[in-house]
C-alpha cells in the first residue's frame, strides 16, 4: 500500500502551486491529473502569454456568495508576491491594460516555473480517480486501480469551463460525497448569444469592435465590445456575463466617453447637409454606422433633425437595450461561476470545516474573478493558503 502525506487532485495552476508550499518542509506530496500534460489552461491563456495576475487584484474584483471570503487568502499571497516569484525565475512581463500583466515571452515559462516550484512533489499524469474513501483520519484513494493513502487531500480540479481540455465536474462530485454544499454553477466570462431577430443586424457586423459600456443588474464595464456571428463578445461582454442571468437584458452605451447629443448638435451646425448615417460614420466604423441607421430607421440629413430627434437618437446610442437568449456555454467560457460553498471552508486555510484534511482551492470554489488575471491570482492565493496550512501541520 502506497502512503503519502498529501495528494493534490489537479495539476493545473492551483494544484501545482499548492504542491510547492505543501512539500516545503519535507512532506511527501503527490499531484494527480487525468491529462497528458500539466497546466494546459495556463499554457493557452492570454493568447499564449498568460495574463498571470492583475496589479489591482483585491476582494472587490471577485464574485462569491460571501464577498468577504477571498480577502484572507488574497491578503496573505498578493500579486506582488507572485511578481517577486517571477523575478526569481527570470521571467519578464509587461502591463497590457487595466493592470493586466502578461509574460514578455511565452506562457510556457509560467508552466516551467510552476513545475520547478513543485519539484519536491511527484506529478502523476494520465491517472484517473476511481474511488475516494475517508476513515475519519486518512483518505484512501484508488488511482487508476492503484490504492494510495494520505492524510491530506486537496481538490484543485477546476470547474467545467472548456471541456475539450478535459474539464469535468469531479470537484463538485467530491464535495457532494462529503456532504459539502455546492452553489449553482454556470459559465462565466463567456460570449452572449441572441435570437434571430437580433442576429439579423448583429451577425453582419462580425469582427467589428468598439469601446463601449455594457451594463447588467447594476454593474457595468467600460471595455471593448466585439460583434460576432452568434452575438456579442469582447472584454466588456465577457465581464458582464458574470452578472447577467438568463431572462435579463443588457444595456450598451456605444459612446461612453462622449455626450452624443452635443456631438450630433455640433455636427449639425458644422454641416447640416450631411446625411445622418454619414455623421454616425464619424463616430463608429462604417458598417456599424450603417447598421444603426437601418435599425433606428434614420433618414435624411442632419438639418432635418430637431433637437428632440437628436436627443432621442443620443439616448439610444447611450442606452441600447438588448436581450440575450443565452451564452456560448462552457465550450468557450473562461471560468465557472459558483462552486463549493465558501461557508463550508476556512478562509484562512481552505480546509473544510467538517472533514479534517480535506481542502478545496482554485476555480472549484465559489470565488470567481473578473477578466484580466484575477482568476489566476485567486489560484495562487488559495493554493498558498492551503499549502502553507498543510506544511505547518508537519
Amino acid at each position: 500500500m502506497e502512503h503519502v502525506d498529501t495528494i493534490i487532485l489537479g495539476a493545473g495552476a492551483a494544484g501545482l502551486f499548492c504542491a510547492g508550499f505543501a512539500a516545503a518542509k519535507g512532506a511527501s506530496v503527490l499531484v494527480v491529473d487525468h491529462a497528458k500534460r500539466p497546466a494546459e489552461k495556463v499554457r493557452i491563456s492570454g493568447g499564449g502569454r498568460c495574463n498571470f495576475t492583475n496589479l489591482y487584484a483585491g476582494a472587490g474584483n471577485y464574485i462569491s456568495g460571501n464577498p468577504h471570503f477571498a480577502k484572507s487568502a488574497l491578503a496573505r499571497y498578493t500579486q506582488w508576491d507572485f511578481i517577486d516569484l517571477l523575478a526569481r525565475h527570470g521571467i519578464t512581463w509587461h502591463e497590457k491594460t487595466l493592470g493586466q500583466l502578461f509574460c514578455d515571452g511565452k506562457s510556457a515559462a509560467i508552466v516551467e516555473m510552476l513545475l520547478a516550484e513543485a519539484r519536491a512533489a511527484e506529478i502523476r499524469l494520465e491517472t484517473t480517480v476511481d474511488e475516494i474513501v475517508h476513515d475519519g483520519s486518512s483518505f484512501r484513494l484508488t488511482l487508476s486501480g492503484r490504492p494510495v493513502i494520505c492524510r491530506n487531500l486537496v481538490v484543485a480540479t477546476g470547474g467545467k469551463s472548456i471541456p475539450k481540455m478535459g474539464a469535468t465536474g469531479l470537484g463538485y462530485q467530491i464535495a457532494a460525497q462529503f456532504g459539502l454544499p455546492v452553489t449553482e454553477t454556470r459559465p462565466g466570462l463567456v460570449p452572449l448569444t441572441f435570437a434571430p431577430h437580433e442576429l439579423d443586424w448583429i451577425a453582419p457586423l462580425a469582427g467589428t469592435a468598439v469601446e463601449a459600456r455594457v451594463c447588467a443588474n447594476g454593474t457595468s464595464f467600460d471595455e471593448a465590445l466585439l460583434f460576432t456571428h452568434r452575438g456579442l463578445s469582447g472584454p466588456a461582454v465577457l465581464q458582464i456575463s458574470n452578472y447577467w442571468r438568463e431572462g435579463d437584458a443588457i444595456t450598451v452605451d456605444l459612446l461612453p466617453s462622449l455626450n452624443a447629443f452635443e456631438v450630433l448638435k455640433a455636427a449639425r451646425t458644422e454641416n447640416g447637409r450631411r446625411q445622418i448615417q454619414t455623421a454616425l460614420a464619424t463616430l463608429f466604423p462604417a458598417k456599424l454606422a450603417q447598421a444603426l441607421a437601418e435599425k433606428f430607421a434614420l433618414t435624411g440629413n442632419l438639418a432635418d433633425q430637431s433637437d428632440k430627434a437628436l436627443q432621442a437618437l443620443a439616448e439610444r446610442l447611450h442606452g441600447l437595450t438588448l436581450k440575450p437568449t443565452g451564452s456560448e456555454g462552457y465550450r468557450t467560457a473562461e471560468v465557472t461561476l459558483g462552486g463549493v460553498d465558501t461557508d463550508a471552508l476556512s478562509s484562512k486555510t481552505m480546509e473544510t470545516r467538517t472533514v479534517p484534511g480535506l481542502y478545496f482551492i482554485g476555480e472549484v470554489v465559489d470565488v470567481t474573478g473578473w477578466l484580466g488575471g484575477y482568476n489566476f491570482q485567486w489560484a495562487w492565493a488559495s493554493a498558498a493558503a492551503a499549502g502553507r496550512a498543510i506544511a505547518d501541520k508537519g
